[in-house]
């Protein structure tokens, strides 16, 4: 069956859009480590380690490091800390799946103290907290309007070969004092919002020249 072209041309443009989206999954070599201890583990960040841990619901917990900087380029090539990780545990030489959790950093110098990961099957449904990316030239905006974004990251569920590296909401129709809700943010397949959908992403706030003007008309002389 042939698709017509106006078809063709939005069905490439759809999927070009989720490529886009969609997060990849990293690599990671890392070893095993047996040192514990407030002391073992700053003298491991001094060596250039990040201590970490892997936990699932069908394994026990390994105590692993990974490479500082590393970590900090995959993180840093990313839009969220909630990345797909293959591990690479050269002590074991096996591979595991999993799900940056929880990264911890120093409250004083940002340095990351900490990395969590959750081990995961493919065939597991997972939360991922993801960025939410709002695109589009507003209408409410071109009229003096402001756009507040309410909601800035959002968990969603889905399979680990579904996670998207973020979420976008096309907000070009909004006009002033309208609002955008998670219903309307755009999902690739497989995905979904936790949330309910009536939930606020964004909303146009009126110019508040009109209040200012009133403002001035009840001044006494």
């Amino acid at each position: 069956m042939l698709i017509p072209p106006s078809d063709s041309v939005f069905l490439a443009a759809k999927r070009a859009f989720f490529l886009h989206t969609m997060s990849k999954t990293h690599h990671l070599k890392v070893n095993t480590r047996k040192r514990s201890g407030s002391g073992a583990l700053k003298a491991m960040r001094r060596e250039g380690f990040v201590p970490a841990v892997v936990y699932g619901a069908e394994q026990e917990s390994i105590n692993i490091k990974i490479g500082a900087k590393s970590f900090n380029a995959l993180l840093h090539g990313s839009a969220s800390e909630q990345i797909l990780v293959n591990l690479e545990i050269e002590e074991e030489g096996t591979t595991k799946l999993a799900l940056i959790q929880d990264v911890q950093h120093n409250a004083l110098n940002g340095q990351i103290v900490h990395v969590d990961f959750h081990a995961v099957r493919e065939n597991e449904l997972i939360h991922a907290s993801v960025p939410v990316e709002l695109i589009g030239d507003c209408v409410g905006v071109r009229k003096g309007g402001l756009l507040d974004q309410q909601l800035h990251t959002l968990e969603i569920q889905c399979f680990p070969k579904d996670l998207p590296e973020r979420v976008e909401g096309d907000v070009s129709v909004l006009d002033l004092g309208e609002a955008f809700h998670i219903n309307q943010l755009t999902f690739p397949e497989g995905v979904s919002a936790v949330m309910e959908g009536e939930v606020v992403v964004a909303l146009v706030a009126a110019p508040r020249v009109a209040d200012a003007a009133d403002a001035e008309e009840e001044t006494p002389a």
